[in-house]
C-alpha cells in the first residue's frame, strides 16, 4: 500500500499561491525515494592551493632540508619542497611577509612583518602553525639575521637599533645594539635603518650591522663596542661575507660594488660598477641604477662568483630586469621577464666558514620562479615542475571534472608532452625537500583553464596534486597579422580579441567546443594524429533581435554558400568603413554581414590533440557587432552544438556542418509567450522578481533599444555582456569588473522596462532523452533551454539513424514549449531516473578521428549509447523521471511525465545564486550551490532538503564568481587571485582523509660535518671561533627586556591549530585520534631527546678516556 504523502500536499498548496502555475498532488502519485544523502555526509574544508604565490615579498631556502619559503604581500606563506609537496599558511593579520629566515634542518621558521610582528612556524606537521609571536610596539622591523644553528635572533629596526630574541621561548634579551653606541660619537646625524646583521663566518663574537646612509660597523659582542667602522658616502642596500671572514662586500645605489677589508679602517680595496661605462680621464664612472642584492660565493677550484639584481645603466631604457653574474673576468648578465622581488644562490654547505660551492641561483620574479643552474656553461635554467604557469595569461573561465575516464589523463599527456621546450638544465630540480601524501584517493580529476590569449590549458588535479597535461592554442585558427587598411572590425573587442568565455567539454567523446569573446565558437576533436587542414570549416550565423520582423527566423542562417564573401571582410573597400565606424554601416548594403575575427584562408597544420572541426561566428548586423555568447553546449552523439546569447539561440549539426535553429528566444515560446513584449507599447509588464538584466553593449538591437559604443564591449575578456543589477549586496556593485552601463550613442531617450525585461537571454542548455510532452509514454532526444527571466523551454530534436543516413538526411530540431518557471536566471538543468539516480547526457565514445578506413568501419564505433549509464528496468518500462532546474533564487524538481511541480525550495531570498551544479557523490546526487553572499550550500535531489549551508567566503570580487565550479564527489575550486586555484572540499570523506593526503614537508636529515680546520689552523688558532651566546645574552647576563617594547603572543601551537579542525560531527572521532598522533609525537620526541643524550653522554666518555690517557703519564708541573 501507497503512503500518504503530506508533505506533497502542502507543496501543492504552495505551488497554488505563488506565482507559477498551479500544481496539486494528490496522495495517489508516491515520490518518496529513499535519500541516502545526510547532512552529516557534508563537511566543507580548504584542501590545497595551486599556482605561483600572488604579489611575492620575500623567500628563504632551507640548504639541508631543500624546502623553499615564499611570502606574500597579503601575509601568506607558501612552501615548496620536491614536486607535489606544496604547503599554504596564512598570517592573521594579512600584513606583507618582509622577511623570512628558517631554522636550518629543524624544521622551523622565522617570519616578519610589515606589521613589526615577528612569528615561529612549526614545520613538523603537515598543516604548519605558529607557536610564537612577537609584536614590536615602539620600533618597525626591517631586518632580521638568524645565525646558522643559534637560537638568538637578532632583529635590526628603523631607528638603527638591533635587539636579540630567544627563538625558542620567543623572550627578547636585555642585550641590545644601540645605533647611538655603535657609530663614531662624533657623527651628529642618524645612520638610519638597520639594512644588513650578519656574523662574521669565522668568528661568531664579531657582528657587522649595516646602515642606510653608508656605515658599516664590526661590532664586537663581548665587549659591547664597535671594533671598526667603514663609511662610503652611498646608500647601501646590501652586505655579503667572503667565508675566510677577512672581506665582505656592499652594494650601493649608485650601481656600485665596494669591497673591504674587515682591518682596513678608511678605504674599499676595491670599488666596481658592473655595468657602468669605463670612464675617459680617471672621471668618476656615471651612475648607475641601485644594486639591490649582492651575494659573493666560494669556490675550492676556481674563481668566487658574485652575484647581483640591479645596477643597470640608466641609459638602458626599457631594458628587461637582470641578474648579473660575475665569475672571474665573465660577467653575464640574464634578463628576467618580470621585476626581481629577490634572489638566493644555493650552496652545498649550509656553514658560512667554509667553501660555498654554489650551484644553482633562484630568482623570485614578480609573476614567476627562476632556478637558474650556476654549473652549466651559458647558465641554463631547470624545467620548473611547479603548476605556477596558470595565470601565464590571465585565465577567463574554468571547468572542473572529477571521476573523468581513466585513459584521458595518460591520452592528453601524451600529446603535451610534445609541447615542451627544449634547453633546460639536465640536472634534477634542487628544491626537493618533504615526501609526498599517502593518499587513497584515486579517482582522475581534470581542471581546464580558458585564458585571454585564446589558449586553453588542461590539468592533471588528481589527488590534490597539479599538473599541466596539455595546451591548445585556439588563435591559430585566425588571421593575426592586420595591415592599418585591413583593421575590419578588430576595434571592437580592446586587448583580448581571442579570450575564451565558455567551455563545452565531452570527457567521454574527448570532444571541446569553446566560445569566444569575439562572437565565434570552435568546435575541436581530439586525434593522435597530426593533420593538415587546407580550408578551416565555417559558418556565420546572424542572430537578430527583431519583434516584429516578416522575414523567415532563419533569416541569415549562415548556409555554407555565403561563407566564401563573408570571411574576407577586407575584400572591398567598403566594408572597412562601417566595421570600423558601426554608426554609419546602415547606409552601407555591405556593412552587415562580417565577424569579428578574419578565419585563415592558409592551410593549417594541426598538431596531435584538439583539433579544428568547425568554426561558427556571429556576424555584424546593420551595423552593430554580435551580442557575446552567454551559454553553449555539446553533444556528441547527436552531432550538435547549440549557443545562445541576449538575442536568441542557434543549433548546428557539426556533422553535416549546417545551422539547424536560428531563434529568437521570444519566438521559442510561440503563441505562449507569459511576457506580453509589444516594442513601442508604454504598458509595464510584469518585473520578475530577483535580478534584473541589462544590456550594456552595443548588440543587434531592436530599433527602440540604444546601444553603446562599440569600444565598450569586450573591455576584458571576463565582462560577460549582461550586466547585473544588483539591489541588495551594495559591497559588489564597485567590482563587478567595472562595466560600463553607459548609453553613449544611444538612439532612443531612454531604455524603458519593457525593452530591458523583452530582452531575455539564453542562459544555460541541457541535452537529454526525456518525455518531452506531457503524458508522454517514450523517451526522445531534447534540448532544454533556460532563460535569463526564468523559463525553461524543450525544443524536440529528430535525429536520422545512425550511420550514413545521419550524415545525409537533416536533423529536425522544433521548438516545443514550456516546462516551468522560476524566479531569476535559470543556472542549471538535470534530469533523474525514477530511482532518484543522475541521467547523464548520451555521449559517443572516442575515436580516432583520422584514420582512413572506409566509412563502415569508422561508424562502428560511432553507434549512439543508450541514456542510462546501466540501462535499468525502470528505463525501459519508461515509468517516470524527474527534472531539476535551479535558478539563481530557488530549485524546482518536476515530475516527468505528467509535469508536476512536486518539490520547491527557496535557496535564496536577499541574494543570488552565481554557480550551481548537479554532482554525483559517492553516496548519491545533490545540487551544490554557491551563493553571492559567500554561502555554500547543498540539496538533496529530488527532495531538495538543505544537508550543507555555510558562509564560506565574502565574495570580494568578481574573479571567485566567474571561476567557481562544483564537480562531483564534493569537490570544488575557484581562483581565489589572479595567479592561485584554491581547491575545496564539501565531503565529509575527504575533509576526514585530508590529513593522510597532505604531503610530509619535515624529513629527518642529518646536518652535514662542519669543515675541519686543519692543522696549522688548530696549531696557530685561526679556525672560526665559537661564542656562548647564551652567557651574552641569557636573562643572569643581560637582564630582562623593557616590557612595553614587545609583546608575546603563544601561537595555536601545531596539534592546537588541529584540534580546532576537528570539530564537527566527528570532532570525538577525530578528537581521538589527533590524541593519538599527539602522544605518538611527545613518544617519537622522548626517544629522539634519549638517543640524543645517549650519544652525548658516549662522546663525553671518550673525551674524557682520551684525557685521561693524555694526562696519565704528566707531572704535576707540567700541566
Amino acid at each position: 500500500m501507497k503512503k500518504f504523502n503530506i508533505r506533497k500536499v502542502l507543496d501543492g498548496l504552495k505551488e497554488v499561491s505563488s506565482s507559477t502555475p498551479s500544481v496539486q498532488v494528490g496522495p495517489q502519485e508516491n515520490h518518496l525515494i529513499q535519500e541516502t544523502l545526510q547532512s552529516e555526509h557534508f563537511q566543507l574544508c580548504k584542501t590545497v592551493r595551486h599556482g605561483f604565490p600572488y604579489q611575492p615579498s620575500s623567500m628563504a631556502f632551507d640548504p639541508v632540508q631543500k624546502i623553499l619559503a615564499i611570502g606574500s604581500q597579503s601575509g601568506a606563506l607558501r612552501l615548496f619542497g620536491r614536486p607535489g609537496v606544496e604547503c599554504y599558511c596564512q598570517h592573521e593579520s594579512g600584513a606583507a611577509v618582509i622577511q623570512l629566515q628558517f631554522l636550518i634542518n629543524e624544521g622551523a621558521l622565522v617570519s616578519a612583518l610589515a606589521d613589526d610582528s615577528v612569528h615561529l612556524w612549526n614545520l613538523r606537521q603537515k598543516r604548519p602553525a605558529i607557536l610564537h609571536s612577537l609584536k614590536f610596539s615602539k620600533e618597525r622591523i626591517t631586518f632580521c639575521h638568524l645565525p646558522f644553528q643559534s637560537k638568538w635572533l637578532y632583529i635590526g629596526t628603523e631607528r638603527g637599533n638591533i635587539h636579540i630574541v630567544n627563538v625558542e621561548s620567543f623572550t627578547l634579551s636585555g642585550y641590545v645594539i644601540m645605533w647611538n653606541k655603535a657609530i663614531e660619537l662624533s657623527s651628529k646625524a642618524h645612520p638610519g635603518p638597520v639594512v644588513h646583521i650578519s656574523d662574521n663566518p669565522m668568528d661568531e663574537g664579531k657582528l657587522i650591522i649595516g646602515f642606510e646612509s653608508g656605515i658599516v660597523v664590526l661590532w664586537d659582542l663581548k665587549s659591547k663596542k664597535a671594533d671598526y667602522r667603514y663609511t662610503y658616502d652611498e646608500a647601501i642596500h646590501s652586505v655579503a661575507w667572503h667565508h675566510e671572514g677577512k672581506q665582505f662586500i656592499c652594494s650601493h645605489s649608485d650601481g656600485t660594488l665596494t669591497i673591504w677589508n674587515i682591518r682596513g679602517q678608511g678605504k674599499p680595496i676595491q670599488t666596481i660598477t658592473p655595468h657602468g661605462k669605463e670612464p675617459k680621464d680617471g672621471k668618476k664612472p656615471e651612475p648607475c641604477k641601485p644594486i639591490l642584492k649582492v651575494e659573493y660565493k666560494t669556490t675550492r677550484a676556481g674563481e668566487p662568483f658574485m652575484i647581483l639584481s640591479g645596477g643597470l645603466s640608466y641609459d638602458t631604457v626599457g631594458r628587461r630586469p637582470c641578474l648579473t653574474v660575475m665569475h672571474g673576468k665573465s660577467t653575464a648578465v640574464l634578463e628576467m621577464d618580470y621585476p626581481i622581488v629577490d634572489f638566493l644562490t644555493l650552496c652545498e654547505t649550509p656553514y658560512p666558514n667554509d667553501f660555498q660551492e654554489p650551484y644553482a641561483v633562484v630568482v623570485l620574479l614578480e609573476k614567476d620562479l627562476v632556478v637558474i643552474d650556476l654549473a652549466q656553461n651559458g647558465y641554463p635554467i631547470f624545467e620548473n615542475p611547479y603548476p605556477l604557469t596558470i595565470h601565464e595569461s590571465p585565465v577567463t573561465c574554468c571547468e572542473y571534472f572529477a571521476d573523468c575516464p581513466v585513459d584521458l589523463i595518460p591520452a592528453l599527456y601524451s600529446v603535451g608532452s610534445r609541447q615542451k621546450r627544449q634547453g633546460y638544465s639536465k640536472k634534477e630540480w634542487p628544491i626537493s625537500g618533504g615526501n609526498w601524501g599517502q593518499g587513497t584517493q584515486s579517482y582522475p580529476e581534470i581542471i581546464i583553464t580558458g585564458h585571454a590569449d585564446g589558449t586553453v590549458k588542461f590539468w592533471d588535479a588528481s589527488a590534490i596534486m597539479l599538473q599541466v597535461l596539455y595546451k591548445l592554442k585556439t588563435a591559430k585558427v585566425f588571421e593575426r597579422s592586420r595591415s592599418k587598411e585591413d583593421k575590419g572590425s578588430m576595434e571592437v573587442s580592446d586587448e583580448d580579441p581571442f579570450a575564451i568565455q565558455i567551455m563545452a567539454w565531452c570527457p567521454e567523446s574527448r570532444m571541446l567546443c569553446v566560445a569566444g569573446v569575439s562572437a565565434n565558437i570552435i568546435i575541436y576533436r581530439f586525434s593522435k594524429l597530426e593533420v593538415t587542414t587546407e580550408v578551416v570549416q565555417l559558418l556565420e550565423v546572424r542572430l537578430q533581435y527583431e519583434l516584429n520582423d516578416t522575414e523567415s527566423p532563419e533569416g541569415g542562417g549562415g548556409g555554407g554558400d555565403q561563407t566564401p564573401a563573408l570571411a574576407t571582410p577586407g575584400a572591398s573597400p567598403q566594408t572597412t568603413g562601417p566595421s570600423s565606424h558601426p554608426s554609419t554601416s546602415s547606409n552601407n548594403s555591405d556593412g552587415g554581414n562580417m565577424p569579428c575575427l578574419k578565419v585563415r584562408s592558409a592551410p593549417l597544420k594541426q598538431s596531435p590533440g584538439y583539433q579544428v572541426e568547425l568554426v561558427v561566428q556571429l556576424v555584424w548586423v546593420s551595423g552593430e557587432p554580435p551580442q557575446q555568447i552567454t551559454s553553449l553546449a555539446l553533444n556528441s552523439s547527436y552531432g550538435l552544438v547549440v549557443f545562445g546569447n541576449s538575442n536568441g539561440l542557434a543549433v548546428v549539426d557539426f556533422l553535416q556542418k549546417t545551422v539547424l535553429l536560428n531563434l529568437g528566444t521570444v519566438e521559442l515560446y510561440g503563441s505562449n509567450d507569459p511576457y506580453q513584449r509589444q516594442p513601442r507599447s508604454p504598458r509595464k509588464t510584469r518585473q520578475p522578481s530577483g535580478v534584473i538584466y541589462v544590456i550594456s553593449a552595443a548588440g543587434l538591437c531592436d530599433i527602440n533599444e540604444g546601444s553603446a559604443t562599440s569600444e565598450d564591449r569586450c573591455k576584458s575578456p571576463t565582462s560577460a555582456k549582461m550586466s547585473r543589477k544588483l539591489s541588495l549586496p551594495t559591497e559588489l556593485k564597485p567590482d563587478l569588473d567595472h562595466r560600463d552601463n553607459s548609453f553613449s550613442r544611444s538612439r532612443s531617450s531612454s531604455v524603458t522596462s519593457i525593452d530591458k525585461e523583452s530582452r531575455e537571454a539564453i542562459t544555460s542548455f541541457l541535452f537529454c532523452e526525456t518525455f518531452i510532452r506531457k503524458g508522454d509514454n517514450a523517451l526522445t532526444p531534447c534540448l532544454y533551454v533556460g532563460t535569463s527571466l526564468g523559463t525553461v523551454l524543450a525544443v524536440a530534436v529528430t535525429l536520422p539513424p545512425a550511420g550514413e543516413q545521419r550524415q545525409l538526411q537533416p536533423v529536425i530540431v522544433s521548438p516545443s514549449g514550456m516546462l516551468v518557471r522560476l524566479k531569476g536566471s535559470i543556472m542549471r538543468m538535470a534530469f533523474l531516473d525514477s530511482s532518484g539516480s543522475l541521467l547523464p547526457p548520451a555521449y559517443e565514445p572516442w575515436y580516432e578521428p583520422n584514420v582512413s578506413a572506409d566509412g563502415e568501419e569508422r561508424d562502428k564505433g560511432r553507434k549512439r549509447r543508450p541514456v542510462s549509464v546501466s540501462p535499468s528496468t525502470s528505463q525501459d518500462l519508461n515509468e517516470s523521471q524527474y527534472a531539476v532546474a535551479c535558478s539563481e533564487k530557488q530549485a524546482k524538481v518536476m515530475y516527468l511525465p505528467s509535469q508536476t511541480c512536486i518539490y520547491k525550495h527557496s535557496i535564496t531570498e536577499t541574494s543570488f545564486i552565481l554557480r550551481a551544479d548537479v554532482v554525483q557523490m559517492s553516496g548519491g546526487v545533490c545540487l551544490a550551490c554557491f551563493c553571492a553572499n559567500g554561502h555554500i550550500m547543498t540539496l538533496s535531489l529530488p527532495g531538495l532538503r538543505p544537508l550543507l549551508d555555510v558562509n564560506y567566503l565574502p565574495l570580494t570580487d568578481m574573479r571567485i564568481a566567474r571561476t567557481f565550479c562544483f564537480t562531483n564527489l564534493g569537490q570544488a575550486m575557484y581562483l581565489n587571485s589572479p595567479t592561485e586555484i584554491q581547491r575545496i572540499t564539501y565531503s565529509q570523506d575527504t575533509c576526514e582523509n585530508l590529513q593522510e593526503m597532505l604531503g610530509e614537508l619535515f624529513t629527518p636529515v642529518e646536518t652535514p660535518e662542519a669543515p675541519n680546520r686543519g692543522f696549522f689552523k688548530g696549531l696557530f688558532g685561526g679556525g672560526a671561533q665559537s661564542l656562548d651566546r647564551e652567557e651574552l645574552f641569557g636573562e643572569i647576563a643581560a637582564g630582562k627586556a623593557s616590557r612595553s617594547l614587545a609583546q608575546h603572543i603563544p601561537g595555536p601551537g601545531g596539534l592546537e591549530g588541529m584540534k580546532g579542525a576537528a570539530s564537527g560531527v566527528v570532532g570525538d572521532l577525530a578528537r581521538a585520534r589527533i590524541a593519538l598522533d599527539e602522544r605518538g609525537q611527545k613518544l617519537g620526541e622522548l626517544e629522539e631527546r634519549t638517543a640524543a643524550m645517549m650519544s652525548s653522554a658516549d662522546s663525553f666518555s671518550k673525551h674524557a678516556h682520551e684525557m685521561m690517557l693524555k694526562c696519565k703519564d704528566k707531572k704535576w708541573y707540567q700541566f
